[in-house]
């Protein structure tokens, strides 16, 4: 199907494209050339319009592929690098004569989609290339050892190792350099004759701002610029048009968003055994000093302790790995995953390779319909499925490029004003599993040495944060969770945040995830705490969720005195809790009443943004299994 569609769009763009008077009719080699430039720049059967994806045969002229305009509208079809290399016919056409493309050099600059796999911007960066620079910048905004942990690091320079690794099986290599990109790239383009620059689009602030001066500086040095969307399943801005500029705000509306747009692009092709060298200057660069550092190049301890390996060959084979198992990949159901399983989790820890672009959803997808298309529809159902796990991502990231102040309290149209506490002392305890609860310690402390948890023991530490126990502002977690997760993503992070404290999206601030019963139901023996907190190794199963209340005899001979060798609770959960619950309703309170003096004073308009803040239907929860099932569950305290 893929095959006959990317034909008839070349044989729709032969039949169109004006032909230059020496182009004899019915001449194979130019129609051939035409064919092959269709499925170069449509792999998927798409051309992009304006940001948006659009059919290449649903354009009659398909005069997308030559960047005019479409059937005389103002709408700009444009594909970009038409410069075809050689002396032919359609060269001398659109590429400026024979050789219209020599001396092209491109940069594919990568910053996430650290792979070779689905990457339409190393596709259009090699397409009509001389030469070929694959590039990426360490900038000092990410790399702050007091912000981002190590574990997090080290997954990105394996990425790049393995990235590179690639590229030198295709005869090229990956260069490394530093400095900010505003600074680094410009005197890039004129030393290496950049002609093009390609990278993949992102939707996070610091990026918007990063890429809008870059495309500036490019645009001043002759460069062409090209971007492509390919770290979602869904171009953000085509869900946003499809929606009324507005993002939605429950799952449920955003599934059904999904839905009416329909399946997301296939996977782009992978790009040939053999790619253009580097320009001679880039390839005349120090290999050292251009190469994929150290940590302790960059300031980092030698080395970090998370068990998951970083690089497109790692993701690709645990995809593989959990894949091949089709019962469970279709039985699959998120709320249900076990905690406490540490040796191999209960999820696909895919989380992370997505995160760094390391795997490509639109692949990941693709491997998921083919499953369920076997299974005949017996299968698990969004959002509790794998295939939903996807679809939140794209939900949350869809929210974190729309909403304003979208990782913060203040400014937040979306989010709950709710006045947490100040108090750094129970926020660096919290961090550093002080708590006094072994179940609440023991997941912090495989956060801060494996960079990674299942998603309820972040339900869990993130409760117990906020309005479960400590009342501390849930950005302050955020903070941490950036720090230390190896998956930590800034959209996915500040809206797991805002649900987990009932500041947006989920309104049930009366379901608490006990630090004491919860874990039990899956681990009554604590075999997990016993393997993060080996201070309560030998502590009984009897008294390890609760150590304070085991006799001083039981623990002398557990050799683990509570308040020496382990610390005494920092709060009462049974009483604090319920004194929270009066504070949500408290605040939840005044958000309505706010909410009902905006209506009153600003209209409908302000009163519907109000209500989505205070609590109203917009932010409320999104009725998914995957919110209502634990919090039936943590409601035991």
């Amino acid at each position: 199907m893929r095959f006959a569609t990317l034909a008839l769009a070349a044989l729709l763009l032969a039949a169109c494209v004006p032909r230059p008077a020496h182009a004899a009719s019915g001449d194979a080699s130019y129609i051939g050339e035409v064919f092959m430039m269709a499925t170069s720049f449509c792999p998927t059967g798409s051309v992009e319009a304006n940001g948006a994806t659009v059919a290449a045969a649903s354009n009659p002229s398909l005069y997308a592929l030559l960047g005019t305009t479409y059937g005389g509208t103002s709408t700009n079809f444009k594909l970009p690098n038409i410069k075809p290399q050689g002396s032919s016919a359609l060269a001398a056409e659109v590429g400026g004569g024979s050789g219209g493309a020599m001396g092209a050099t491109s940069i594919i600059w990568f910053r996430k989609g650290l792979r070779i796999h689905d990457n339409p911007a190393l596709l259009a960066a090699a397409q009509g290339a001389d030469h070929l620079c694959p590039l990426f910048i360490l900038d000092p905004w990410f790399l702050q050892p007091d912000k981002i942990g190590v574990n997090r690091v080290q997954f990105l320079l394996e990425s790049l190792a393995d990235l590179d690794a690639s590229f030198r099986a295709r005869g090229s290599r990956l260069l490394v350099l530093r400095g900010k990109p505003q600074e680094v790239l410009p005197p890039v383009f004129k030393e290496w004759g950049v002609t093009r620059l390609c990278f993949e689009s992102d939707t996070e602030p610091y990026a918007k701002q990063r890429d809008a001066a870059v495309r500036q500086l490019a645009e001043a040095a002759g460069v062409e610029v090209h971007s492509s969307v390919s770290h979602t399943l869904y171009d953000p801005q085509l869900l946003l048009a499809r929606n009324g500029g507005k993002p939605p705000l429950t799952m449920q509306a955003f599934t059904k968003l999904a839905d009416a747009v329909g399946p997301p692009p296939a996977p782009a092709a992978d790009p040939p055994e053999k790619l253009p060298p580097l320009a001679p200057q880039a390839a005349s660069l120090d290999a050292a000093a251009s190469g994929v550092p150290s940590l302790a190049d960059i300031g980092y301890p030698p080395a970090g302790t998370t068990p998951f390996k970083g690089g497109e060959t790692a993701a690709l084979a645990r995809m593989a790995d959990y894949l091949s198992d089709k019962d469970w990949v279709c039985a699959f159901e998120k709320p249900k995953g076990n905690p406490a399983l540490f040796l191999r989790p209960a999820t696909t820890v895919l989380s992370p390779y997505l995160k760094f672009g390391c795997l490509s959803p639109r692949l990941f997808h693709a491997k998921l319909q083919q499953i369920y298309s076997e299974r005949s529809g017996k299968h698990t159902q969004p959002p509790v499925s794998l295939r939903g796990q996807l679809l939140w991502r794209e939900f949350f990231t869809l929210c974190g490029s729309a909403v304003p102040n979208f990782d913060r309290m203040e400014g937040n149209p979306i989010c709950r004003q709710i006045p947490w506490a100040d108090d750094p002392a129970r926020i660096q305890a919290w961090e550093e599993s002080r708590t006094g609860y072994p179940w609440i310690d023991a997941i912090m402390a495989q956060l801060r040495r494996q960079g990674w948890m299942h998603h309820l023991a972040r339900h869990s530490v993130a409760c117990f944060l906020t309005r479960g126990d400590l009342w501390c502002s849930w950005e302050a977690g955020q903070a941490v969770f950036d720090k230390y997760l190896i998956d930590a993503d800034w959209s996915l992070n500040a809206a797991n945040w805002q649900w987990l404290s009932a500041s947006a999206f989920f309104s049930q601030y009366f379901r608490v995830y006990s630090p004491i019963s919860f874990g039990k139901q899956y681990d009554k023996n604590g075999d997990y705490i016993r393997h993060f907190l080996p201070a309560l190794k030998d502590m009984p199963a009897k008294y390890i969720y609760e150590p304070w209340t085991a006799p001083l005899s039981v623990q002398q001979a557990a050799g683990c005195i509570i308040g020496k060798d382990y610390p005494r609770p920092i709060v009462d959960h049974a009483v604090v809790h319920k004194e929270n619950m009066a504070k949500m309703k408290a605040a939840y309170d005044a958000g309505k009443a706010a909410a009902g003096a905006a209506a009153g004073a600003g209209g409908a308009a302000a009163g519907s943004a109000a209500a989505a803040a205070a609590g109203g239907d917009g932010a409320s929860s999104s009725g998914s299994k995957a919110g209502a099932k634990p919090a039936k569950r943590a409601r035991k305290s």
